[in-house]
């Protein structure tokens, strides 16, 4: 959906969801601005039980002047209702009839979306989703320190201060933002009442802990999502306690905060694996998070009590708790160095020809730069030397090579390289700031010579630290591959599923 295709209708309402966030109150505002610019007619409203008192929100909308109302009605009926940072139908939303429905989202569906919809829901916050739809429309004179300042602070919020971003266009919406440092400086350090703190301080003294896998896992009661975070990075400062997971449960579902300071286990990877199927979740290597909703978890557990109750199979807890024990107890750990892999009961394969694309940065940034490409899978640093080759791949991924390993190992062709993916690689001048897409410079080029491995589909979730790089693991849920090099048996690597099928063969 373009922003564009709703300047047909002259009377627009947008609505945010019951008791706004920050995400919901800027998204909502930025929005308002977008249609009043196009001279349009729109309120922006919110509904509920309560109206906001939080005194970052009170003081946020105080200091841009967001003309949020609070209403229990709308006597007349909208042309147009667009609902934003929520989906229409949902339980914390009220309800109120428009001539026509439009969603903008960054949450899992979870209700039946009408005809106009934008749902993002890999998203950090719905400001991202705004702001890329502002980007297509060129609506870049709208983003003044004003709307810059919503924008970001909407995704800061959402994702408990950037801990929990897990997309690239989160990343690039804060680079391109010129924005208020002091507002944004003011609004983190009113993020937390008397009341929160009380909050934390209960959370704390009930630490449910499990020592064999060095995990703990605490109930918050309802509260800003910030708080979660804060809970989790004291705890994971105790010295017994390598990753903890802090939720509270929400009249919509379960927000909750991952915290790890092991290499053995991601935060982003474990909130990805927390959600699966029954929410969204992501991060960063050290702090994650994300949100389990009610309706998701009715369509997966049937039998779903919707309680907090220990002593029931069907609780909140049991879920969190079955999730947790599963990933750490149904998971092997390879740590490629000093590891020897059985190849006796592998097969053997070689890699089919791949049109693969290939790039000069020297083109774009100067030799002896640092430079940073930023890709689906998040940012790399690389320094630019005379003979550095970026080789992207048909997921979108860039790896540096050597102009002498581009010559050995791959040959030039005229075949096209094209991706067909979420999130197109960049490369940014880290000197000037300046960003270029890689595609419209990248020649197509396919890996020749041989290229035999030994692999076998995984039976579980193997996590294999690759001897190149110790700090961080490749990780393959089952039905993905485990391979071994077959000219070095130290070099052991994961294959997703989809990828083994379209790049090996058996030899």
């Amino acid at each position: 959906m373009k922003l564009s295709s709703l300047l047909k209708y002259d009377s627009i309402v947008i609505q945010c969801h019951d008791n706004p966030d920050a995400d919901a109150i800027c998204s909502g505002y930025v929005l308002y601005r977008y249609f009043t610019r196009h001279g349009k007619a729109v309120r922006f409203i919110y509904s509920g039980n309560f109206e906001i008192v939080k005194s970052n929100l009170v003081y946020l909308i105080r200091r841009l002047d967001i003309p949020i109302e609070y209403v229990t009605s709308l006597p007349v009926k909208p042309e147009l209702l667009l609902m934003t940072d929520c989906q229409y139908g949902e339980g914390n939303v009220r309800h109120f009839d428009a001539d026509e429905i439009a969603v903008i989202d960054h949450h899992q569906v979870s209700a039946n979306l009408p005809a106009m919809n934008e749902v993002r829901s890999n998203l950090g916050s719905c400001c991202t989703v705004i702001w890329h739809l502002l980007k297509i429309e060129n609506e870049d004179e709208l983003l003044d320190i004003s709307v810059s300042t919503a924008l970001y602070y909407g995704l800061y919020s959402d994702t408990n201060a950037f801990s929990e971003i897990r997309h690239p266009l989160d990343r690039d919406m804060i680079d391109s933002l010129i924005y208020d440092k002091n507002l944004i400086l003011k609004l983190k350090n009113m993020n937390i009442t008397l009341k929160e703190a009380r909050i934390a301080g209960v959370a704390l003294l009930n630490v449910d802990y499990h020592r064999d896998y060095r995990y703990a896992i605490l109930k918050s009661e309802p509260c800003d999502p910030n708080i979660l975070g804060l809970i989790g990075d004291f705890i994971v400062a105790v010295d017994t306690i390598d990753v903890c997971i802090v939720y509270s449960v929400l009249s919509f579902g379960i927000k909750f905060s991952i915290r790890s300071c092991v290499p053995e286990t991601r935060a982003d990877e474990l909130a990805a694996f927390i959600s699966m199927q029954i929410g969204s979740g992501g991060g960063h290597r050290e702090k994650a998070g994300g949100l389990i909703k009610n309706d998701l978890i009715k369509e997966f557990y049937p039998e779903y009590s919707g309680i907090d109750d220990e002593y029931d199979s069907s609780s909140v807890r049991s879920i969190i708790n079955d999730r947790m024990r599963d990933y750490f107890e149904n998971s092997e750990i390879i740590y490629a160095r000093d590891a020897h892999i059985d190849t006796g009961n592998m097969t053997r394969y070689s890699r089919s020809p791949l049109v693969v694309g290939f790039v000069r940065p020297q083109n774009i940034i100067p030799t002896g730069s640092m430079a940073i490409v930023r890709t689906i899978k998040g940012d790399k640093n690389i320094e630019i030397t005379d003979n550095t080759i970026l080789i992207i791949d048909i997921n979108g991924d860039v790896s540096a090579i050597t102009m002498e390993q581009f010559l050995r190992y791959y040959t030039k062709t005229r075949k096209k390289f094209r991706l067909d993916i979420d999130y197109t690689p960049t490369i940014k001048d880290a000197d000037k700031g300046r960003i270029y897409p890689l595609l419209p410079e990248a020649g197509s080029c396919i890996l020749t010579g041989e290229n035999n491995i030994f692999a076998k589909e995984l039976t579980k979730t193997t996590k294999v630290f690759p001897y190149w790089d110790q700090g961080s693991y490749m990780i393959g849920q089952k039905g993905d591959y485990i391979a071994v090099n077959a000219d070095d048996l130290h070099d052991i690597f994961i294959i997703e599923r989809a990828l083994f099928k379209k790049t090996y063969k058996r030899s």
